[in-house]
């Protein structure tokens, strides 16, 4: 099967994006395809390049971005969601004159036409949070 996965919680108040990080992990041993993970509300908080959780948590946006990396996986945020959170890519940051890339590596900013097009290629949705 073909898998699109929405995470709308932050990692710090619950562990449904922990949840989709393992469930994404299962699915993929078992052979099945990730075609995008849209962060979308509060689940932006994953996409976050200086996110320091304390040294006894996990490190979610480093698996995040190793999952990006190691499986090609599409790891895209809602780009107003990530504004309206404070969360600025190069670009942004450039046009709002801030200094500051705080996406995480293997992530990239993009608008709600990209949970359309994930959920019109899968065969199926999961949103977590």
């Amino acid at each position: 099967m073909i898998y699109a996965i929405q995470v709308n919680s932050s990692p710090h108040h619950c562990n449904s994006g922990q949840t989709a990080y393992y469930f994404i992990k299962a699915a993929l041993s078992q052979g099945h395809n990730i075609f995008r993970v849209f962060f979308y509300h509060d689940g932006i908080y994953h996409a976050f390049n200086y996110s320091t959780p304390p040294d006894d948590e996990q490190q979610l946006t480093t698996l995040w971005s190793d999952l990006a990396q190691h499986y090609n996986i599409d790891l895209v945020v809602c780009i107003s969601a990530a504004q309206r959170r404070g969360l600025l890519h190069a670009d942004e940051a450039i046009r709002q004159g801030k200094q500051d890339n705080d996406l995480a590596a293997g992530f990239r900013i993009s608008g709600l036409g990209q949970l359309v097009e994930a959920t019109l290629v899968a065969d199926r949705l999961i949103v977590f949070g």
